[in-house]
């Protein structure tokens, strides 16, 4: 087994699927913003670092390409390229032999296992055959008998290594045509080579064939790869149940009354759905008529069900649990939140980190090296013995046990897990890079509104605020993000009229401003709204002057005591860093107990506070979620933000939390840490597999049989090692679950 193991995947989906048209690939695309747009493909030739390497080197070398990335555990190629230049990205992947397909729902049947099993099955059962033959061989049989014996032999293992040998062959073959290598090539030279001796001995009438081997060897490959299969698919289960959420289409309701059932991908923003009791909700969208219950854990983690009726907002995958709604959708399929978290997952197991970028290279130059090291191997060997049989021999167990599998499924396979246990404590990841400098963080800064405290806060004056004023600054705070303008928003008189403003601008860190009647009125820091620096708090103003003042009672976020106490116990600094006001942020910190913190922080302020610490040496988390906390989430080492956040700030941040609890980010850095430690550890194995078989292998003490146990052995520990990081509490921000957990307890929910 190597560490290109699905080959079977790539064999059999490239053989099934259609190429991807020109058409296809620009309705697949989707816009970045400035003009950049991205195209998720699969590629399922791609089988190890080698082909890494091959195809975002190739691609990356083309005009008008921003990047392009691989992630060998989904087989996916991820490409950005300038609209105005779009490159030839089909014809090229084809010219390097992997052509690239859409993705297809296969109905749930592993048909890569199935290819994998039966090809086991009749390699066993050939293998059983010939040693059962062999024994009376060994035995001493006469010479015509013996003759005989092997030519049965020789008959049953050519249709045994053809059927389960073309897992190897097709992917070799497809490689060398186009003249490159990969890791399939030294195997299937060395069934070849190992055949082919055992026929030419049986031709010449020798005394020693040894079919056996070849198609055992071919057997006990098969079994590597196909629990290799089976432990990366344990792995991934995490981002495939999340797939399968999306329904496959949905009925779609015309303006004429009409209702018409269409695949999820041709859903488009604006269309009206019908979605029935007990369907998900396939694509973002509100709430038109109908009451229901929803149970929105995938998004939110809460296992209770939320209500939505008119006007609410509901996200695809969600599950419409008791009445029928109408919906409008929002959002095409590509673009709703399930794909998003989707792609996050995929996105945090293939990310470039250091380690990665390491396992790649080592894994590309592999091809080269162990050609080189099997060929001297057999020419020393014919040297020093004169012995073919023997020299081509100990170079097939070379070609096999010479195999970088265990380092090119290093860092993946714990890439792939760590996603996976994010995702089951309700954190998603950017980039598997994001995972590595986590691991490193010296300081934690939090911000305070919407992130240390939820996103309702209580306003506690409104008997003191008039009608007017209240219908003024709800209307204004409508228009805002901000968490306190979503309460204010929300605390608007009965029967209130709509107001018609005009110029609506919000500023971030500021407030939000717009003019009625020909008067500018603003909502939101006092100091912005008043002109005056001395002024504090949140109020309403028309054009400078003072209408209203809100006072507000802040509720701290689930677990931020225990979770700010589990940092802190680790060595790590902590810092709250806020736009409100000196009074509200020095009362958030002495009820977390908090020494550092500062108050009234612009956005460029906060920004600039990042690149103070990090000048310092500090390597800084970053914890946010409004619009004034982009450009810090931006700028620090490393960045986490809640699902709750503004898009700005979810799209600055490297981590995103689904969850209330901020258990989030000491469970995140934990398994950060935890990732780092199964890393090392399995180059650790990788380094002294090599150190130790490879001399073994030249030395002439390991039979090819040998060599395949030894190589599939070492990758099956490689990813083993990587499951480890599933044992423990699952849900440990669950706040079922980190409730009843204070910090000294963290080490053990994990």
């Amino acid at each position: 087994m190597s560490c290109c193991a699905p080959v079977a995947e790539g064999a059999l989906a490239a053989s099934e699927r259609p190429v991807v048209t020109s058409e296809e690939l620009r309705l697949a695309s989707r816009p970045l913003g400035d003009g950049v747009m991205q195209v998720e493909l699969a590629v399922p030739d791609v089988h190890c670092g080698g082909c890494i390497h091959t195809i975002e080197s190739t691609l990356n070398r083309l005009d008008g390409v921003v990047g392009a990335r691989v992630n060998l555990s989904t087989k996916r190629v991820t490409i950005k390229w300038r609209e105005n230049n779009p490159p030839a990205l089909i014809e090229t992947l084809q010219s390097i032999g992997y052509p690239p397909h859409l993705f297809e729902d296969d109905g749930g049947k592993d048909k890569v296992l199935s290819e994998l099993l039966w090809a086991t099955g009749v390699a066993g059962f050939a293998a059983s055959n010939i040693m059962l033959l062999s024994v009376s061989v060994w035995s001493g049989a006469e010479a015509s008998t013996r003759d005989l014996f092997h030519w049965i032999s020789a008959l049953i293992a050519i249709p045994a290594l053809a059927y389960a040998g073309r897992i190897f062959f097709r992917s070799a073959w497809s490689a060398l045509r186009r003249g490159r290598t990969n890791m399939d090539v030294p195997i299937s030279i060395g069934v070849t080579l190992a055949y082919a001796l055992s026929l030419y001995e049986t031709v010449h009438s020798g005394a020693h064939a040894y079919f056996d081997a070849s198609v055992s060897l071919l057997f006990f490959l098969l079994i590597g790869r196909t629990l290799d299969h089976v432990m990366r698919n344990r792995a991934r289960v995490a981002v495939n149940g999340l797939a399968r959420l999306a329904p496959r289409g949905a009925t779609v309701l015309g303006e004429d009354g009409s209702r018409d059932y269409l695949p999820l991908h041709e859903i488009q923003p604006g269309m009206t759905l019908a979605i029935a009791a007990g369907e998900r909700i396939p694509v973002d969208g509100i709430v038109l008529d109908g009451t229901t219950d929803i149970d929105c854990s995938m998004a939110t983690g809460e296992s209770a069900p939320q209500t939505a009726t008119s006007g609410t907002d509901i996200r695809a995958g969600m599950l419409n649990l008791t009445h029928p709604i109408t919906m409008r959708a929002t959002a095409a399929a590509k673009d709703s939140f399930l794909a998003e978290m989707v792609r996050l997952m995929e996105a945090a197991e293939s990310g470039r980190a250091k380690y990665r970028r390491l396992a790649d290279r080592a894994s590309a130059a592999y091809a080269p090296v162990v050609h080189l090291t099997a060929f001297l191997t057999m020419i020393a060997w014919v040297v020093a013995s004169g012995d073919w049989h023997r020299s081509i021999t100990i170079a097939i167990a070379v070609l096999i046990i010479t195999c970088p599998c265990a380092l090119g499924l290093a860092v993946p396979m714990v890439q792939v897990v760590a996603a996976r246990r994010l995702f089951e404590n309700g954190v998603m990841a950017k980039d598997g890079s994001a995972m590595e400098r986590l691991a490193n963080i010296d300081t934690a800064v939090f911000d305070k509104t919407g992130t240390l405290t939820v996103g309702d806060a209580r306003l506690i004056n409104r008997d003191e605020i008039g009608d007017e004023p209240m219908r003024l600054a709800a209307a204004l705070g409508a228009w805002s993000n901000h968490p306190r303008s979503r309460v204010i928003a929300a605390a608007r008189p009965k029967d209130h009229e709509t107001l018609a403003f005009s110029d609506i601008e919000e500023l971030a860190g500021y407030g939000v401003q717009a003019k009625l009647d020909g008067a500018t009125y603003r909502l939101g820091r006092a100091s912005w709204a008043l002109g005056r620096e001395d002024a504090e708090g949140t109020v309403l103003a028309c054009n400078g002057e003072l209408l209203a003042s809100f006072r507000f009672e802040d509720r701290l976020r689930q677990d931020t005591v225990e979770a700010l106490q589990a940092l802190q116990s680790r060595g790590i600094r902590v810092e709250i860093m806020s736009g409100d006001n000196e009074a509200n942020v020095a009362a958030i910190a002495r009820k977390l107990g908090i020494s550092t913190y500062r108050a009234g922080v612009l956005p460029d302020d906060k920004a600039k506070h990042m690149a103070d610490l990090a000048a310092e040496g500090r390597k800084v988390l970053m914890v946010g979620d409004g619009l004034n906390d982009a450009p810090a989430l931006a700028a620090a080492y490393v960045s986490m933000a809640p699902a709750t956040a503004a898009d700005v700030g979810r799209n600055a941040a490297d981590f995103v939390f689904l969850h209330e609890s901020m258990m989030a980010a000491p469970v995140t850095h934990q398994i950060a840490q935890r990732s780092g430690r199964l890393i090392r550890q399995n180059f650790g194995i990788a380094v002294v597999y090599n150190l130790i078989a490879v001399p073994i292998a030249v030395l002439g003490y390991v039979t090819p049989l040998i060599a395949a146990i030894a190589m599939s052995g070492s990758s099956i520990i490689v990813v083993a090692n990587a499951l480890r990081l599933l044992s423990g509490n699952r849900k440990a921000t669950q706040p079922s679950a980190s409730a009843r957990q204070p910090a000294h307890k963290l080490q053990e929910a994990l």
